[in-house]
């Protein structure tokens, strides 16, 4: 019998951000959707990155209070600043789309999205079977998938702004938005690795 219990709180904060995570990204798949509704598109991403700090804030904290935790500590801190950092760089995107005055929907930002949101909800998955390490090294392979095919549209989607004789401020505009999207696709694969790591290491 356990005479100081484990602090089990930490799994459901987890899985709490990975959820602001997931629906941070479906969001930015909207806004690329939806130009014409960016501001309100990119008010919605800014109050889900301050839920996001909010939350990685009291994950801080009770990693000072508990006694015993369900992890170790640095894993712990690792894990939720690697997810809340994936939350940042959706935002990041969406406040620069905001400052290019976005106005133009293009099928190649929809292609980028469309893999992010995947990506979130593989790492919501995995964080949800974080005691499962064979479920979360399943999720892994399909998560490095993920990033293969975010790479072959980054590049096709680079290659094609160049096109032509391309105006070159719409060069540099895509070209930050589409390097913003794909970094995030990466932070992704970085938290699926993390998750990984610590999963096994708990088994």
């Amino acid at each position: 019998m356990r005479l100081i219990p484990k602090d089990e709180g930490f799994f459901e904060m987890f899985d709490a951000l990975a959820s602001i995570m997931v629906r941070s990204a479906k969001v930015l798949d909207e806004l690329f959707n939806e130009p014409n509704r960016l501001d309100v598109f990119a008010a919605q991403i800014k109050t889900l990155e301050h839920e996001g700090d909010v939350i990685t804030h009291e994950v801080m904290n009770r990693i000072d209070k508990s006694f015993v935790t369900p992890l170790d500590r640095e894993d712990i801190h690792r894990l939720a600043t690697r997810l809340d950092n994936v939350v940042d760089l959706i935002d990041g995107t969406a406040r620069r789309a905001q400052m290019f005055h976005l106005s133009d929907r293009r099928e190649h930002a929809k292609e980028l999205t469309h893999v992010l949101v995947e990506a979130t909800e593989s790492i919501a998955k995995a964080t949800g079977s974080l005691k499962n390490p064979h479920e979360v090294a399943r999720i892994g392979r399909e998560m490095k998938l993920l990033e293969e095919t975010g790479d072959a549209l980054y590049s096709k989607a680079v290659g094609a702004l160049f096109e032509g004789t391309p105006n070159a401020l719409d060069v540099i505009k895509w070209k930050e938005l589409y390097d913003n999207i794909e970094d995030a696709i990466d932070e992704c694969e970085d938290v699926l690795n993390v998750l990984e790591s610590v999963s096994l290491k708990n088994s």
